[in-house]
């Protein structure tokens, strides 16, 4: 009697070997990279708090009249990678994330603009929601540069943003 079931395990095997390879082109981002901020960038969008609340309280609209404010982000153990950007704008009624991806913007405003780091530790500390921005801040776990009354009167969208950096998946064995 023939064994007719050999081939069908062969295409099995090979179907499940090509579903491999596309779960591989899909990995996660590490944390900070261009990719992880691309995937930020939707994230930011995605939430009300960011969207809604950055732009009824005016902060998006703080833009000197350039049409988008800039936060770059790093993780300060990781000092000769390059800076994750995004790129938020009003527009449409919300602070909306317009790019997200490698730091392109060379000079920033610290009157619009933000600059943020820590460790990655801390980063996987706010980002899992252990702490908000003020104790990030008062520890110095979190430093930035910007407009530092603009972000204590948005204490609600910082700490939205920061847990936002655990909710985005990001690898953290290694430097962007």
């Amino acid at each position: 009697m023939k064994n007719t079931t050999r081939p069908f395990v062969g295409l099995i095997c090979a179907v499940m070997l090509g579903g491999a390879s596309l779960a591989s082109a899909a990995e996660t981002p590490t944390l900070m990279s261009p990719s992880w901020a691309f995937g930020a960038c939707d994230a930011w969008n995605a939430s009300a708090t960011l969207s809604d609340e950055l732009y009824t309280s005016g902060w998006a609209s703080n833009d000197k009249d350039r049409g988008h404010k800039v936060l770059q982000i790093y993780r300060s153990d990781c000092p000769d990678s390059p800076r994750a950007e995004l790129r938020i704008a009003a527009k449409e009624g919300k602070a909306q994330c317009i790019y997200g991806g490698i730091a392109e913007t060379t000079t920033l405003d610290d009157d619009v603009d933000y600059v943020m780091y820590a460790e990655t530790a801390r980063w996987q500390e706010m980002g899992a929601g252990e702490y908000g921005p003020m104790k990030a801040m008062f520890f110095q776990y979190l430093l930035f540069d910007g407009p530092y009354m603009e972000a204590m009167s948005n204490m609600g969208p910082f700490g939205a943003f920061l847990k936002l950096t655990g909710e985005v998946p990001g690898k953290v064995d290694a430097c962007p």
